[in-house]
């Protein structure tokens, strides 16, 4: 559940440029602990950290103004921001939000008046960051999610915020997507959270519903899933949410699912640009190595063929 409350309280308050009283009378929107919907203060909370540790690699400066915004105690993510865990884990989510919107930009390029629909939009703003002047914006999530991004991130203009189910196909007839303008949806952080059938059949009736599109979005073997449970979830507080879609030979195992699938994907942590802030250690460099080999951590770009 999401409500507002005006928070007179420096606890848990982070410094973001904001003077004492001006952060003594933001009005802040309660996120309640144990939630699908808690999940997404931590990308939230990950970008906010990247862009405070390396400016020159990741600047998000909404993630900033949303930390205010929020009532939640992020005291359990501050307690660990200095460990390499949590420094990497934001680096992470920096990287994906970062590929993901080359991928979606990558589209624009052939397709200006496409359809962009962040799916699991949470308070992700990547639509708006790769907005052309010319494509259309729809941002889905459920309704608490959509209730606080109205009242944080409120649509704009080609923009909608929608409160739709992704696991009733019947959420896709709200998209005004015209086969000639095409349509590039992506998930961050998402599939996660369903299980690998409910995946396939989401993926296939994406595909059906907009031919010559595409879908990006993030994957990682079993093992990473796994630690991802033990590291940003469990550290978090964050409990009954389970995870389940994993992948180990990606193109194969999604290709598999419809003959309108044509699969490609890149490692995400050095895929897509090199980690060369100055502020990133050596190890963080090891890590990503080990993140986008044995662990799999991956941008996935699933295109739509038309016909099959």
């Amino acid at each position: 559940m999401v409500t507002a409350s005006k928070d007179r309280r420096q606890k848990n308050c982070l410094t973001t440029g904001l003077t004492f009283e001006e952060r003594a009378f933001v009005e802040k929107y309660r996120i309640e602990r144990n939630t699908v919907q808690e999940t997404m203060v931590i990308p939230l909370y990950g970008r906010w950290l990247c862009s405070k540790r390396f400016p020159t690699l990741f600047a998000d400066a909404s993630a900033a103004r949303l930390m205010e915004k929020i009532d939640y105690d992020f005291s359990e993510l501050e307690k660990r921001s200095d460990s390499v865990v949590q420094v990497f884990g934001a680096l992470e989510t920096a990287m994906r939000q970062s590929d993901i919107a080359w991928e979606v930009r990558d589209y624009l390029k052939e397709h200006p008046r496409a359809a962009v629909i962040n799916l699991g939009c949470g308070l992700d703003d990547t639509g708006r960051a790769c907005d052309n002047g010319m494509c259309r914006i729809y941002n889905i999530d459920l309704p608490d999610v959509i209730a606080l991004r109205n009242r944080l991130l409120p649509a704009g203009g080609r923009e909608q915020n929608l409160a739709l189910d992704l696991r009733d196909p019947k959420w896709t007839d709200t998209i005004d997507a015209r086969p000639s303008d095409g349509a590039v949806l992506f998930a961050a952080g998402v599939f996660y959270y369903f299980p690998t059938d409910q995946v396939r059949r989401m993926i296939v009736a994406m595909a059906e519903r907009f031919p010559c599109g595409r879908l990006v979005f993030d994957a990682a073997g079993k093992a990473a899933v796994k630690l991802m449970l033990k590291t940003w979830v469990k550290q978090a507080g964050i409990q009954n949410v389970g995870a389940y879609f994993s992948v180990k030979n990606t193109k194969a195992e999604l290709e598999a699912w419809s003959p309108r699938l044509s699969v490609s994907s890149r490692g995400y942590m050095l895929g897509y640009q090199k980690l060369d802030d100055p502020a990133v250690r050596p190890i963080h460099r090891l890590l990503a190595k080990i993140a986008d080999g044995p662990m799999r951590l991956q941008i996935v770009r699933v295109d739509f063929r038309g016909t099959v």
